[in-house]
């Protein structure tokens, strides 16, 4: 079993950069380009229990989010969250890093490295 797993979008700069910083740790890494190898809606919640943010913070604000015709009410709940998530992983803030009972979103980059240590 990893030590940490990365839910990984190999575009984003600041994915690739949580990503580098965990293979420079030497931490035993599951790396999942969470687009490719979407998470269930149980798989999300467990991450969601796993955050020390509120569930909403998850979802990007983004124009995918406009498009979707969802609103702020569609992303009120962990429940909820995990459900568009499941639905369009695209809508996920990332990286998100996940390591023993915790679980970070790795934006800003600065976040990463006290994280891993």
């Amino acid at each position: 079993m990893s030590e940490i797993t990365v839910l990984h979008n190999p575009r984003c700069s600041t994915s690739r950069a949580a990503v580098e910083a965990v293979d420079a740790s030497g931490l035993d890494a599951e790396v999942r380009n969470y687009l490719k190898e979407p998470l269930s809606r149980d798989e999300w919640l467990e991450v969601l229990a796993k955050l020390d943010v509120e569930p909403t913070e998850l979802v990007r604000r983004d124009p995918n989010f406009e498009r979707s015709g969802l609103g702020e009410d569609d992303v009120a709940t962990a429940d909820q969250v995990a459900t568009v998530l499941a639905e369009r992983p695209e809508l996920a803030q990332r990286p998100v890093l996940i390591r023993g009972g915790r679980a970070i979103i790795g934006r800003p980059k600065s976040a990463v490295p006290g994280f891993l240590a």
